[in-house]
């Protein structure tokens, strides 16, 4: 579709490409009174010529430049952009009529001749005048304004040189290379803003593959909208930082693997057929296709904005633990912000009074529970008297520690202000958190995240901002009499191979309550999963999700056909060990609903369906994990593989759960 010029220069954080660093790095943030078609009224994609009071700034470079003043456009707002490609650029079409619409676009609007503009590019800058627009191509035909202006970084570029170079372009330049010179008159005022809406489009959005997609659904909203509305979330420091570059790294990525792709499928239709050479390309061609598609999807996922911080961001935690106190001894932290001689009483009664044969311990006591965490080593404990403390750091626990409240959570809150890291931020081997209220704002990431080992969460409230607790790979976290709610994402996000136990829970007001993730992968452990007697209410989406690839509704059907593996998973539904073994699924699902019945006295259309659901769909996907992977074996030449080898436990007690009021359902999955 695009010819090479037109390549995507990838997501960038200021509001363009590499090629924009001079001039736009330069413009102030200032958004426009008026952009592009901003009259409501307006049902005609023409009518924006009779449309007077679309003046636009504009814009002189710092410093000494013989330049004239251009028109500044690339501080529009996203609902100009928006607007502007949903109504009036792109509408319905798909990959492959981008550019076919994007010309008929820019017939309407576009000057063919008379404007002149500055031709930027990397290596210099020229004052160019317009003299026709070849609107297919996207490009415009132009000569060397009069008087001559170059401003380049090589002093070779004379006027002799810039002419040879625009006759072996054809004087044909594209578009997204030109900026508009200003005129007061306000005739050129929307060549300029369409100009910018064609650059904007191909240095952020488009990607270079995006042709050879899918072509059956609506462009603009399987990918124009996510895009534009990631670059935002950039711009105003909505996205992680982290997330930023992971994201930055695998377009650069796919870029790479699109490129060899490219290269090597053009290199086929030059081999003979049936060549060793062509057989051994195809192979690296399939090879680069899987990587190229395993790339696009999670580029996929960051740009979803319900989706981003469920699935894209794995950041992995560097904090080192202090071990024990070079001296031995053990610290109690005591946080107050003023310490008032009632309060040290209750606190010398109830928590500081020392048993007959204990250890004396020392108090240091500090004015913010953060200071309070930073001067823990192993086996201290921080308590927290009531109070409304605000800190603008992370929590990183890395020792084994207690951090307790001494009172009701909603007297001891914690609330994290400012664009930062995660709230807490757990890697030790058995940290225990309890009656604190944490409160998030302007957070652009969750809550808790636990990284490894094991984080004891009891009698606390979660009030989120983004996404709520994270249990990452081989982490285990137990959470007890605790209310989590307000996730923009996922209320809890259980990683494969980690375990997980909630008692007693309230989750609730989130994009989804609880989110599984896809542990069908060969390299993934199945997670070990407790719910018991938890209500998940209230949620926009479902009250548990699994996330499995598209690959799983494919093959699932063949999981049904009660095979060996199907023995080898064990559902622990009431405290009872295993039960189970020895019978095939569908008496597996009729043992689990049948213990599940037990507990649902009050609501069993609710609550018993529910856990069935959640524990039918696991033990489906258990399965279908043990399935793939005795396939595997077998394609190695192993046909007898040992059970214990294939099978992989998982431990599900899920039981006296009540799901209520969510939008979509108890359970459902999320295929990608």
């Amino acid at each position: 579709m695009a010819d090479g010029s037109l390549t995507c220069g990838g997501l960038e954080a200021a509001a363009m490409s590499p090629e924009r660093t001079g001039w736009a790095a330069e413009q102030e943030p200032a958004s426009l009174e008026k952009g592009l078609f901003q009259d409501e009224d307006s049902c005609s994609d023409c009518s924006y010529r009779d449309k007077p009071g679309s003046s636009l700034q504009s814009f002189m470079p710092e410093g000494k430049t013989f330049f004239p003043e251009i028109f500044q456009t690339n501080q529009l707002l996203f609902y100009e952009r928006f607007r502007a490609y949903q109504d009036y650029i792109l509408a319905d079409c798909k990959a492959s009529e981008v550019q076919e619409f994007t010309a008929e676009f820019l017939e309407k609007v576009l000057e063919p001749s008379g404007w002149r503009a500055v031709w930027h590019t990397n290596v210099f800058k020229v004052l160019v005048e317009a003299t026709d627009v070849d609107f297919a191509a996207l490009k415009a035909v132009v000569r060397l304004a009069e008087p001559y202006l170059c401003d380049s970084q090589v002093s070779t570029f004379t006027m002799e040189c810039m002419k040879e170079l625009l006759d072996l372009k054809e004087h044909r330049l594209p578009l997204e290379e030109l900026w508009v010179v200003f005129d007061d008159s306000g005739v050129f005022d929307q060549t300029a803003l369409a100009i910018e809406h064609v650059r904007f489009f191909y240095q952020n959005i488009w990607r270079s593959w995006d042709e050879e997609e899918e072509d059956e659904y609506d462009y603009f909203v399987r990918c124009v909208e996510p895009r534009l509305r990631l670059h935002y979330d950039i711009l105003e420091d909505r996205v992680p930082s982290g997330l930023i570059v992971d994201y930055r790294n695998l377009l650069s990525q796919c870029e790479e693997s699109y490129r060899k792709f490219l290269n090597l499928r053009s290199s086929l239709s030059n081999c003979n057929s049936d060549s060793e050479q062509e057989n051994i390309s195809m192979v690296e061609g399939l090879k680069l296709y899987s990587e190229m598609e395993q790339l696009k999807q999670k580029l996929k996922l960051i740009e979803n904005p319900l989706l981003r911080y469920v699935f894209g961001y794995q950041k992995n935690s560097n904090i080192q633990a202090k071990g024990v106190r070079p001296s031995g001894q053990k610290v109690t932290h005591v946080v107050s912000s003023t310490m008032m001689a009632g309060l040290l009483r209750s606190l010398l009664t109830d928590r500081l009074c020392q048993e007959p044969g204990e250890e004396e311990r020392e108090i240091q006591f500090h004015s913010d529970p953060l200071s309070a965490i930073n001067a823990c080593f192993e086996g201290d404990t921080v308590i927290v008297c009531p109070g409304h403390y605000v800190v603008h750091g992370t929590f990183s626990i890395a020792d084994s520690i207690e951090l307790e409240g001494y009172g009701l959570p909603d007297d001891i809150v914690i609330e994290k202000r400012g664009k930062g890291d995660t709230f807490v931020d757990c890697t030790g081997a058995d940290i225990k958190i309890s009656c604190i209220k944490f409160v998030q704002h302007n957070a652009v990431e969750g809550i808790l995240i636990v990284h490894r080992g094991k984080t004891t969460l009891e009698n606390c409230v979660l009030q989120c901002e983004t996404t709520g607790v994270t249990v990452r790979t081989s982490a285990e976290f137990l959470m007890k009499n605790s209310d989590l709610y307000g996730a923009k994402g996922a209320g809890i996000e259980i990683y494969p191979g980690s375990q997980c136990t909630l008692s007693d829970n309230g989750i609730h007001h989130c994009k989804e309550g609880i989110l599984i993730k896809d542990f069908l992968d060969e390299h993934y452990d199945i997670p070990k999963i407790s719910m018991v007697n938890n209500i998940i209410h209230n949620n926009e989406g479902y009250g548990v999700v699994l996330v499995k690839p598209t690959i799983f509704s494919d093959l699932q059907e063949n999981a049904e056909d009660g095979t060996e593996e199907n023995k080898a998973l064990k559902i622990q539904t009431s405290g009872e060990p295993d039960v189970t073994e020895g019978v095939d699924l569908e008496e597996l699902m009729q043992c689990a609903t049948g213990k599940m019945e037990l507990y649902a006295r009050t609501d069993p259309s609710e609550q018993v369906e529910g856990n069935c659901e959640i524990v039918n769909e696991l033990i489906a996907a258990s399965t279908q994990k043990g399935q793939m992977k005795k396939k595997r074996l077998s394609e190695l030449g192993i046909t007898q593989a040992d059970d214990n080898l294939m099978s992989q436990e998982m431990f599900v007690g899920i039981v006296g759960n009540q799901f209520k009021w969510n939008g979509k359902g108890s359970f459902g999955t999320f295929l990608f």
